[in-house]
């Protein structure tokens, strides 16, 4: 099949949208099939096109089999509302022409993957052209994330938002999204059921596995008797990280718990302030991905919070790490929300406690921390569950049957 992929991220960003992105791509191409690629240059998480790349030209080349084209966009220094919207229009503006073009390639499938809808149109467009199928695959509700995280302000012109979002994703031949909640949501929007699949984030359960981190350990001057509670990955606002400095104060009499944070983000600098004059807490950066098994591994406790205003409008790609290392997460979900649910009642891999509470967040680490017994069920629950659901080739499987499929829809 010839597959044209489309989306602002891609390797070799480690984290969020970008790294499944380029993923399913790689994995695509080794199975055989033409793979096309047009994102932009890698800015994400650190908000600062990355060495090597440029943000104002239009380049492509050949990576692990997929033909990437990059184009220009305008990265702000401070992703304030309004240099986000910029942000987004400047890719979706730069990156037309090359995604015309493609129209002479005749893919058979055009996919492009939310965050950004700004996209969208560009992607429905270039599929009647080509007569290939159109997929919109939703990491992220991002209007509704916008409006309920205060990124955008509400107003008049939300209901007129929120039927253009309606109105183009109707027009597509497949919408999916990466959990089942996420699901319930897309089909509140008229979505024809028939066109709506479940498309969750995978792990690469082969690469990503319990090994020994004891190297990582002495690396940072840890004890290995020490119960290291690690929080890694992006850094940004719908995660509310106010609540590990919180808890890193709570139990900064606890010399036996070590906190570290991993990542890079719009958020970080205000971590970085309020973790002042704690000696419990280590800070890091993004590691490179063949570290990341060690990294996952050297945690006796993993921390995942999310803002309540944030719940069942996005999913933290991160737990599929998370269940594959081995180790327990102590979440913050409410009752009800699909977080809780995969983390307390289906995979039982963790502890959740109510978003934006300090106290049970700290009460919950310092739970692990004595109760190592439980610590290691939770994480082999975890482990197991991510063998079963999550690895790359379950998943992946999935979405080129259903490729195929959509793709014979439109030679009938």
């Amino acid at each position: 099949m010839k597959i044209l992929l489309y989306g602002i991220n891609y390797a070799p960003e480690l984290t969020g949208v970008g790294k499944y992105t380029s993923e399913m791509a790689t994995w695509l191409a080794a199975r055989g099939h033409e793979v096309r690629c047009v994102t932009a240059p890698p800015y994400y998480p650190q908000w600062q096109v990355q060495a090597g790349y440029s943000a104002w030209r239009w380049t492509a080349s050949m990576e692990n089999g997929v033909k990437v084209f990059r184009c220009p966009l305008w990265v702000p220094r401070r992703p304030s509302a309004k240099a986000r919207i910029l942000h987004l229009l400047s890719f979706a503006a730069s990156s037309l022409p090359v995604l015309l073009a493609q129209v002479f390639w005749r893919p058979q499938v055009v996919w492009v993957v939310e965050p950004t809808f700004f996209c969208t149109p560009s992607a429905l467009l270039v599929a009647r052209l080509s007569s290939a199928r159109s997929w919109l695959h939703i990491q992220d509700f991002e209007l509704d994330a916008a409006l309920s995280l205060g990124i955008l302000r509400r107003g008049s012109w939300r209901n007129r938002l929120k039927w253009l979002e309606s109105f183009v994703m109707r027009r597509f031949d497949r919408v999916s999204t990466i959990s089942g909640r996420m699901l319930d949501k897309l089909l509140q929007s008229d979505v024809d059921a028939k066109r709506v699949r479940l498309f969750p984030n995978w792990v690469d359960t082969s690469q990503v596995r319990p090994v020994d981190a004891s190297g990582m350990r002495r690396a940072l001057g840890l004890s290995p008797d020490a119960c290291v509670a690690l929080y890694s990955g992006n850094m940004g606002e719908k995660q509310g990280l106010e609540i590990l400095a919180e808890a890193a104060r709570q139990l900064a009499d606890r010399d036996d718990i070590q906190f570290v944070f991993c990542g890079e983000g719009a958020a970080k600098p205000r971590l970085v302030e309020l973790c002042e004059g704690l000696r419990n807490v280590r800070f890091l950066p993004l590691q490179p991905a063949e570290r990341l098994p060690e990294l996952l591994c050297m945690a006796d406790v993993h921390l995942l919070p999310q803002r309540i205003d944030a719940a069942d409008l996005v999913m933290p790609s991160k737990l599929t790490g998370i269940m594959a290392s081995g180790g327990p997460v102590v979440v913050t979900a409410a009752p009800g929300t699909e977080l809780f649910q995969v983390v307390h009642q289906i995979a039982r891999c963790g502890l959740v406690v109510p978003p934006e509470d300090g106290a049970a967040f700290a009460a919950a680490i310092r739970e692990l921390s004595l109760n190592r017994e439980l610590a290691r069920c939770l994480g082999k629950n975890g482990r197991i569950y991510a063998e079963r659901r999550l690895d790359v080739e379950v998943v992946l499987m999935d979405f080129e049957v259903e490729s195929v499929c959509v793709s014979s829809e439109n030679q009938r």
